[in-house]
């Protein structure tokens, strides 16, 4: 399959595939992710329909930690780390495009999330930072709702940890 067939069957996409999906110019997908500066990952590296924490499916997503992010030239002066909120954001993009790949569509939106851990800070000196989302379940009746928990880590390392997240299709 060539790049230019590729489509939402694959489990596997690149940055310019995701570009494109923000785009609406990636077959299949259903559910748009935000175009740069606001996207939050570089790469989706898995996705499955069995795996995770909950045994209901996953998505693992990775972004480089390059010192010249936008995120690092303003958030702190001569204090650089990435803000927890952009890490959040990064989570429910993917689970956002989780559902797009389990044949959901609409536009994603984050409903709320449990809880919230910080574990230790993210800065430019870092290699890349690796995102999980698990499913717990989907919820259909007036709008489609996800549950579902995500990590970050670096080099294995939790950087933050959300439970209880919930994201909605309209």
């Amino acid at each position: 399959m060539t790049k230019e067939q590729k489509s939402m069957s694959a489990n596997v996409f690149s940055r310019d595939e995701l570009i494109k999906c923000g785009r609406h110019e990636l077959a299949g997908a259903g559910v748009p992710l935000p175009l740069p500066d606001m996207l939050m990952v570089d790469r989706v590296i898995e996705m499955n329909r069995q795996l995770g924490i909950h045994g209901k499916g996953e998505i693992v997503g990775e972004l480089d930690l390059n010192p010249d992010l936008w995120f690092f030239q303003c958030h702190f002066k001569n204090d650089p780390i990435m803000p927890g909120t952009l890490i959040i954001d990064a989570l429910f993009q993917l689970l956002g495009f989780y559902l797009g790949w389990l044949g959901y569509a609409g536009k994603g939106r984050a409903l709320s999330c449990g809880k919230i851990k910080f574990k230790e800070e993210v800065s430019p000196g870092a290699e890349t930072l690796v995102y999980r989302v698990s499913l717990k379940k989907i919820r259909e009746r007036y709008m489609i709702i996800a549950a579902a928990d995500g990590s970050a880590a670096i080099h294995g390392n939790p950087v933050c940890i959300a439970e209880g997240m919930m994201l909605g299709l309209k």
